[in-house]
Formats: C-alpha cells, structure tokens, sequence
C-alpha cells in the first residue's frame, strides 16, 4: 500500500513555510494542509483553546488517512504535542519546537540563544526548556512578537511597519549578544528581510537565524519512505475564504500546488464546507 498523506496545520499561511521544505524535501509525498485562519492568531489565545484547536484538526488529518502529522503551529507544538500523540498513538505526531531548540543549541558559539514567537509561545517557555536539554550552557532570551502574524497574513511583509517591529522585537536580543535567534513561528520566514534590515543596524556581527522547519524535515526522513508510486495530490484549505487563502499562497509559495477547499468548525469539529 502506499504511504498515506503528511498532514500537517498551523493558524494561518506561517504553516506554508513547512510545507515547502516538506514539499522540497519529500516531492512524491501527497500533502494536506490545514490553515485555521478563523482562529488566527493563535499567539494570545489560551492554552485551554489551542488544545481544542489542535485536537480537532488533528482528528480530522487522521480521518483523511494521515499516518503523519505535522503541528506546524510553535504554540501548539509547545501546548498540545502529548495530549495529541496520546491521542492517536499509531500515528506519527510531530511538532517543531524540538528540532528548533536543538538545531540552535548545536549551532551556537557563545551559548546566547534568542527566541522571536508568540506571545502563546514565550509564555509556555518551551524553547528554553528544550535549548537546556540539548545544551545546559545556553542562556535564553524569548521575546513575544505580537504584531508580526498580522503583518504576514494581511501581507505587510515588506513595509516600514514591518522594520520597526523588527528592530523592537530584536533589540532585546541584541543588548544580551545572541548569536543565534530562532524564528519561533511558522509565519516568520516571510518576514526575514526586515528582520535582516533591523539586525544589520543592531548587531555587530548578523546573528545565525534557525528556520526550525529545515530541520523537522530531517526527523521526517527517518519515516518517509523514499518511493511513492502514486502522484501527489496535495491538499490545502482554510477554515476562512479558500479563494484569499489561494491568493496568499500564490505569493508567498507560488510553486504550491493543489486543491484549495474551506473547512467549517462545527462544535469543536471540522467539516468540509463551501
């Protein structure tokens, strides 16, 4: 039989950023993607409601056949990661977090690591705790990047208002001499070339960033099969408009292909809609 799809979600378009390097990664794998826009942003809300979020798209990969899923989300890999896995304990779950906080933990000359995420994310402290496990000797500095998910979903990437938040949220990384920053969130990506702006005039050496999806592609691999003898029929939707949605990721990842379709929640549960 051949492999089921790789499933995978997030809040928003971040998640698309995972997508493409699993896409990059695995060509003949079907992908399923799944952007809570209605929820969006994640970064605020309570940890109680992430897990809901999480478990209900969660089922609904499963049902489509998903033997892996992947929470693109950072705050609910850092919230709802084992209640998921003890879930559904044949699948393969898997979150971003771990491969971030090791990759940065191995990477580092001078043990200061900083973390730009959600607020969700900072508040869960998961990247230091993890940064720790991989390497005692790093100090952690997290900082809440609250206006950068709006700036990506209403596709301000490349505004001076994205220059200013950049320099803002980096700054306090700065002052502590990271060497290493992490991009706590899926949708950061999209912001690296405010970001690269900001820290030019901050730093006196361009810190190291860690994409953490470069990395979960490498625990996928050890799954993946590497022969797939149907042709991918990857899958995309949204809880919110799917012809927005197309539009966004025709710019943000115009080599993704697929079905754009709506998902609708109805009591904490997915349902395909119009």
């Amino acid at each position: 039989m051949p492999p089921g799809p790789i499933g995978l979600f997030d809040s928003g378009v971040g998640g698309l950023t995972v997508a493409t390097e699993i896409r990059k990664a695995f060509p003949q794998q079907t992908v399923i993607y799944i952007a809570d826009q209605f929820h969006v942003p994640y970064g605020g809300r309570p940890a109680s409601e992430i897990k809901q979020f999480a478990g209900g798209i969660s089922r609904f990969l499963a049902n489509s056949g998903c033997e892996m899923i992947v929470m693109a989300c950072n705050i609910s890999s850092a919230t709802a990661l084992d209640e998921v896995r003890q879930e559904h304990p044949n699948l393969s779950i898997f979150g971003v977090v771990q491969p971030g906080a090791r990759a940065a933990a191995a990477d580092t000359r001078n043990n200061s690591i900083g973390v730009l995420a959600t607020l969700g994310t900072t508040n869960t402290r998961e990247y230091t705790r993890h940064i720790s496990l991989a390497n005692p000797d790093c100090q952690t500095t997290e900082v809440a990047c609250p206006r950068f998910v709006p700036l990506v979903e209403s596709g301000q990437t490349g505004t001076a208002g994205a220059v200013h938040a950049a320099t803002e949220y980096l700054t306090p990384l700065a002052e502590q001499g990271c060497d290493t920053i992490i991009l706590g969130c899926t949708h950061y990506p999209y912001l690296m070339p405010a970001i690269h702006t900001a820290a030019r005039d901050l730093f006196s050496e361009m810190p190291r960033f860690i994409d953490p999806a470069k990395y979960l592609v490498h625990d996928l691999g050890l799954l993946v099969p590497s022969v797939n003898p149907q042709s991918p029929a990857n899958r995309f939707y949204t809880t919110s408009d799917p012809v927005q949605f197309r539009l966004q990721a025709g710019v943000l990842e115009p080599s993704l292909e697929g079905d754009f379709s709506a998902l609708t929640w109805n009591n904490g549960i997915l349902e395909v809609g119009s």
